[in-house]
């Protein structure tokens, strides 16, 4: 069974078409990244799959069951949503922002249900080495910090699905990476379907098992970082033309972006 199934679906605002006729499905425990141009539709589909838009035709059926028959605390459970700038700088203690996450699992007096509930969070802020901030606001934290501590608050929701929406976008390179690597061993210990909407493609390929590539609101392509990160495929879509080499250790592809030969210090002599 699929865990996620998006049938024909159609998208506009107003007279724009946004997304047109797109179908796709995503196996249980898969690490897709969602890459292509600005304009190209990423984030519309990921709005429409958490359920934030409605398409305007077509479906969307999570584990076997249409996303517009959840509820809203049961949808919660099923699924968690990470924006790219995570947690605005406000004033709540990171334990607070955490502690948010267990809303599915609350009764209408904010009792929760699951006892091991305070272990478990314990145990999140650990992971993320959170535990020295918890007493800290947000409003006081690094924008690396506030995104983990973001990311803590979705880890607290416990979801079969997450999606990220370019979840890097505001990190420094050392973050960037700190980040995914957190978020892959989360996906790898709990088999997590994790989607992500990545516009850096260095970072897509080491990290996803598959890609969806959008262009002009329709699919262009699917499948492996190997199969899709061609070069003849990012000058179709992005128009840039580009080297493909391979990672020395783990040997995904990676790009590097082709310019007008510069002449050195020395040949300018």
């Amino acid at each position: 069974m699929d865990m996620i199934h998006v049938k024909d679906i159609v998208k506009s605002y107003g007279r724009l078409p946004v997304l047109n006729d797109v179908s796709w499905r995503v196996k249980p425990g898969q690490f897709w990244g969602i890459i292509g141009p600005n304009g190209s539709g990423k984030t519309t589909l990921l709005n429409l799959i958490s359920g934030v838009e409605k398409p305007d035709q077509g479906e969307i059926v999570l584990g076997g069951k249409p996303l517009a028959s959840y509820r809203r605390k049961e949808l919660s459970r099923k699924l968690a949503v990470l924006q790219q700038d995570g947690l605005p700088p406000v004033p709540f203690l990171v334990r607070e922002v955490i502690e948010m996450g267990r809303f599915p699992f609350q009764d209408w007096r904010g009792k929760e249900s699951d006892e091991n509930a305070v272990k478990l969070l314990h145990e999140i802020m650990e992971k993320l080495e959170l535990k020295e901030l918890e007493d800290r606001p947000l409003s006081m934290l690094s924008g690396g910090q506030r995104q983990r501590a973001a990311l803590g608050k979705v880890m607290a929701q416990q979801p079969e699905i997450v999606l990220l929406d370019e979840p890097t976008t505001y990190l420094d390179i050392r973050y960037q990476m700190h980040f995914m690597e957190l978020v892959s061993s989360w996906q790898r210990e709990e088999g997590l379907t994790v989607v992500a909407v990545m516009h850096d493609l260095n970072l897509a390929s080491l990290f996803c098992d598959r890609l969806l590539v959008l262009q002009e609101g329709k699919i262009a392509a699917e499948g492996t970082p190997d199969e899709i990160l061609s070069s003849e495929t990012m000058e179709a879509v992005f128009e840039v033309k580009t080297h493909i080499v391979s990672h020395p250790d783990v040997g995904a592809p990676q790009l590097l972006l082709k310019t007008e030969k510069r002449l050195s210090i020395n040949e300018r002599g």
